[in-house]
């Protein structure tokens, strides 16, 4: 049995993340599921784990981490994932490509988030869907014009998927969730389909790591 141990929901878009770049760095671990519509997260046990009340939580080396893009970078300093490229500007490009969408689209996005706002104003599914649609297709509107760069490539930077690409595809999965208009976004969708298509984000998808979880 692996040392290191995931604790994540199926879905969460950071959990995926995790998924992808634990695969890419051919790093063996196991998942233990934290259910978040059953408030697992908020239990003391989780809490424990991580004050937040977040996934994923990775247990790995001996040290419990949280915090997706920090625990990637952790992998790619330790386990030599390449998910940052090599030269300064190209590691801030990386960086800044991940944080529009793990910074700025994903946290106004998230369960609780948008769960309190709704709660505050009365909303319904409805408008649930009218914020998502709204701040996941602005965001990646955005991203789509930043890979307008001579450094884009095959993939988000260069020719081979790094940090960037780990977090664009669980956001396409969550605009197509969320029925989001992507005909403006032909290059990141691309992109996003190429990776899919690649083992180690096929394996982390949201769909295969619940029907492990119900084979067990």
């Amino acid at each position: 049995m692996s040392d290191t141990v995931l604790y994540d929901y199926w879905r969460s878009s950071a959990s995926y993340r995790l998924r992808i770049a634990l695969n890419m760095a051919a790093e063996t671990f196991r998942t233990v599921p934290v259910d978040i519509l059953a408030k697992e997260h908020r239990a003391q046990e989780h809490l424990a784990r991580n004050p937040q009340g977040l996934v994923p939580v990775l247990e790995i080396d001996g040290h419990s981490f949280t915090q997706s893009l920090a625990v990637i970078e952790y992998l790619d300093e330790t386990r030599g994932g390449a998910f940052l490229p090599g030269d300064s500007v190209g590691r801030q490009r990386v960086r800044a490509l991940s944080y529009v969408i793990a910074m700025e689209i994903h946290p106004v996005c998230n369960t609780h988030v948008v769960g309190h706002v709704l709660s505050l104003t009365g909303g319904g599914d409805d408008a649930r869907l009218a914020w998502m649609q709204k701040f996941i297709g602005e965001g990646l509107a955005a991203f789509e014009i930043l890979l307008n760069s001579p450094s884009t490539d095959t993939f988000c930077h260069g020719d081979r998927p790094g940090m960037a690409d780990i977090c664009l595809v669980p956001q396409v999965y969550n605009a197509r969730r969320w029925s989001v208009d992507l005909s403006a976004c032909p290059k990141l969708v691309e992109i996003a389909d190429r990776c899919a298509e690649l083992k180690p984000f096929a394996n982390a998808h949201p769909d295969k790591a619940r029907s492990d979880r119900a084979a067990r």
